[in-house]
């Protein structure tokens, strides 16, 4: 990564119920996440009134203790005027019913991330589980981690409150006001179905989620709903579309550090994942399954929230190959998946 390229104008984030503003109306703030990404930024705007809240945090007794906190202090009793999400996972979308509920009002999202978000809220079927089980099987998974993918169930389902019944929908190319300014909508895709980033051209300020971070790249990953997607290349396509913007804008991230630099980083990105092609190819070599690609490709230890995300990483890049005509894929008598160069 071209580090020198990025400049940090917060050198440390806030505490925790605490408020950092980072532009004229927007103020940052943070929660925990029990994972080793144990962070998520999240963004409150002044409303005439009240405040618009930019992504929620996971569900769980401790985000929640520190929004009450949040509401009774920094936001000085102002109510919550409207709820948006970037995307349909827990740490963004996780209290997005709780506190549409409390506030009696609307969720702004793209269609994508309602209906995704929606769907696995509720979604306590068998058949869902017996798909995980399957899709990992078929990657060439051990007993052991088959075993676990049954026992997680749908796990974003205890991640979240279920999203609400209805929305507000966000489309690529709209421009919406907030806090009395236009807020034009970029939607991303590859990390998830439809995600949604805000940039304010008077500001110079993108609220950029997790499509755009600093240090790391986003995870973009095959899931078992869609086992033969290519979310990769969605999710470079989707990236030149930033270029448009001037490159001293302020990139908000979901975590990390909010930064100036984003088409260094932009290249950084691509730059990356061309990289991790190439050691996906050389790891297929005559014949790999999925999870043989994950412990070459991962060599460090993996708890079991990563594990799931880097077999999918792995399979993102494969299938990209595949697409590319690099590398292709065949199916052995067990039905499992084989992945060789071509």
């Amino acid at each position: 990564m071209n580090a020198a390229a990025l400049t940090f104008p917060f050198a440390a984030a806030p505490q925790p119920a605490g408020l950092t503003q980072v532009a004229p109306g927007v103020h940052w703030l943070r929660m925990p996440l029990p994972f080793r990404l144990d962070h998520i930024n999240l963004w409150l705007i002044e409303e005439e009134g009240g405040w618009v809240i930019v992504d929620t945090g996971l569900a769980n007794d401790e985000t929640r203790a520190l929004w009450e906190e949040l509401l009774a202090g920094p936001m000085a009793g102002k109510p919550v005027r409207r709820v948006v999400v970037t995307h349909f996972h827990p740490d963004h979308m996780g209290l997005a019913g709780w506190l549409c509920a409390r506030f009696g009002v609307e969720m702004w999202a793209t269609q994508g991330e309602y209906l995704h978000g929606r769907m696995l809220g509720i979604d306590r079927t068998e058949d869902f589980v017996a798909n995980q089980v399957e899709f990992y099987r078929r990657a060439g998974c051990d007993q052991a981690t088959l075993d676990l993918a049954a026992e997680r169930r749908n796990i974003y389902a205890t991640r979240v409150t279920p999203p609400p019944p209805r929305f507000n929908r966000l489309r690529a190319g709209q421009v919406i006001e907030i806090g009395g300014r236009a807020w034009t909508v970029f939607v991303g895709t590859g990390h998830s179905p439809e995600h949604a980033c805000l940039h304010c051209p008077e500001l110079g300020v993108l609220i950029a989620g997790d499509q755009v971070l600093p240090k790391i790249s986003p995870n973009v990953s095959v899931w078992p709903m869609e086992p033969e997607a290519d979310p990769l290349a969605q999710f470079l396509a989707s990236l030149e579309q930033f270029h448009a913007l001037p490159e001293d804008t302020l990139v908000l991230p979901s975590h990390g550090l909010p930064f100036r630099g984003l088409h260094a980083r932009l290249t950084d990105l691509a730059h990356h994942h061309d990289e991790r092609l190439e050691a996906t190819l050389a790891a297929c070599g005559e014949g790999a399954t999925g999870f043989e690609l994950l412990k070459a490709l991962f060599r460090r230890d993996l708890d079991a929230h990563q594990l799931f995300f880097a077999i999918g990483e792995g399979l993102a890049h494969v299938n990209h190959l595949v697409g590319q005509g690099r590398a292709r894929r065949d199916v052995d008598a067990n039905g499992i998946w084989l992945f060789r160069r071509t």
